[in-house]
């Protein structure tokens, strides 16, 4: 096969392990900067160019599109599907995950736990947020934060109120989560594919850090989950519509709870804590799903 892989540093842990993947199975993956796409969007005959040339030949395509460039990298995705060629992850499944709230409706329609999580518009409406939550200590994320960035933990109302009036005056949108204190700064990755969960790990955040990113400073180790947590990672992917992803939970004292549904999860914490070949993992898949024209949007909302 001859994959495109829409990606803006070709350096980065997971994209050359992807690349090694592709290759030590017979295939070549050619990384295309997404910024310098561009696309011909004739009726009839859909073209993306880069550069200048028209891409040709391609029998996949797998998106790793940085969040800063959502939607112009979701724009150059559309493009490649309505051309006819096989996306790992479809453009409208990545947009659903993208936005935090859009994702948490969609996964609170179909039941799945969640931690209790408020929205409003208006500063003046902060008393009720707060209330909707549990009040203080509570978690306070930006829409467009990613990688633990634009998320505060409130260990006081006044804190509280403090942080989200300040966001909402200069008019940033964002969520107030409740906070599951005895999820004692660890979180658990269980990544997807293709309905299954492949590898999971627990990650711990850095001392005296709620967030348990690694990008923070967190570790990780390998973990065995709960069939619980296994169901709860597989029907958030299917909600989702994504066939890769990596589902980040909580553990919670009424059992676990969603945090986030990521549709570009890095390799590298996942692999180095479990020793298994993900990358490997998600070509096979390709191998076996990649059909010309296959492409169609799956999951509601």
């Amino acid at each position: 096969m001859k994959i495109a892989m829409l990606a803006r540093n070709a350096n980065l842990y997971s994209h050359k392990r992807l690349v090694e993947a592709a290759e030590e199975r017979g295939h070549e993956l050619d990384i295309l900067n997404t910024l310098r796409c561009s696309m011909n969007i004739t009726s009839h005959r859909p073209r993306v160019m880069y550069d200048g040339n028209t891409l040709s030949g391609y029998d996949a395509v797998i998106p790793r599109i940085g969040a800063s460039i959502t939607q112009y990298g979701l724009a150059v995705l559309r493009q490649f599907e309505m051309s006819g060629i096989w996306s790992l992850n479809e453009s409208v499944a990545i947009g659903r995950a993208r936005d935090k709230l859009r994702s948490l409706q969609v996964l609170s329609r179909r039941g799945l736990g969640l931690p209790v999580t408020a929205f409003a518009h208006d500063p003046k409406q902060t008393d009720e947020v707060l209330k909707v939550v549990g009040g203080a200590p509570c978690v306070i994320k930006l829409l467009e934060g990613t990688q633990g960035i634009g998320v505060v933990l409130a260990e006081t109302d006044k804190s509280a109120k403090s942080v989200i009036e300040a966001f909402r005056g200069a008019n940033v949108n964002i969520l107030v989560q409740e906070f599951i204190k005895e999820a004692g700064s660890s979180d658990i990755r269980a990544f997807v594919i293709g309905g299954k969960v492949v590898a999971a790990m627990m990650r711990t955040g850095a001392e005296d850090d709620f967030r348990s990113n690694l990008h923070r400073g967190g570790s990780a180790k390998t973990i065995k989950i709960t069939p619980e947590e296994r169901s709860t990672a597989v029907r958030a992917a299917k909600a989702m519509g994504l066939n890769v992803c990596g589902v980040d939970m909580l553990r919670s004292n009424h059992g676990p709870v969603i945090m986030e549904v990521n549709s570009s999860p890095g390799l590298e914490g996942i692999e180095n804590a479990t020793g298994k070949d993900v990358a490997g993992m998600i070509i096979d898949f390709i191998e076996k799903n990649q059909t010309p024209g296959k492409t169609r949007t799956r999951g509601q909302g």
